[in-house]
């Protein structure tokens, strides 16, 4: 099943799941679910509140909104970002989407409490005939399976 939940931290507090603006969007909006303030050169990793359970052989990728960059001078620190399918319920933070803003401007610039920022976008991937995984297991949450 593929769908988007709140954290436990979040349960109680009052926002929307992300939804695609038309029916031909591609992208989930996702939004903050607190006040962040960034400065200039700095990164900060701007939580949603949210975990997103998928199917085998699928990814949910983050894209910044355009407006990000055109009216605030942020972006994604990590340029796009990649959900995978054994993030959902991960030790440590349970999944947590977050996004790493950096403010490449020369102001401090504030994302407010429930401001689209960032869209999910889930797509199948193809694996090689030969492929082989080293089996690892998820160990940690943001940014990595094996730190």
């Amino acid at each position: 099943m593929r769908k988007f939940e709140k954290i436990t931290a979040y349960q109680q507090e009052s926002f929307d799941l992300p939804k695609r603006s038309t029916s031909h969007s591609a992208g989930y909006d996702l939004a903050s679910v607190e006040e962040v303030l960034i400065q200039p050169g700095e990164i900060k990793k701007v939580p949603t509140g949210l975990k997103v359970s998928m199917q085998d052989n699928e990814v949910m990728l983050v894209f910044p909104r355009s407006s990000l960059g055109l009216k605030k001078q942020l972006m994604l620190a990590n340029n796009v970002g990649v959900i995978d399918q054994d993030y959902y319920n991960s030790p440590g933070n349970e999944g947590h989407i977050m996004i790493p803003i950096y403010n490449f401007g020369n102001n401090p610039q504030t994302i407010e409490k429930y401001e689209r920022i960032a869209q999910g976008i889930f797509i199948t991937y193809l694996k090689t005939d030969d492929d082989e995984t080293v089996d690892e297991k998820r160990i940690s949450g943001f940014g990595s399976t094996d730190k």
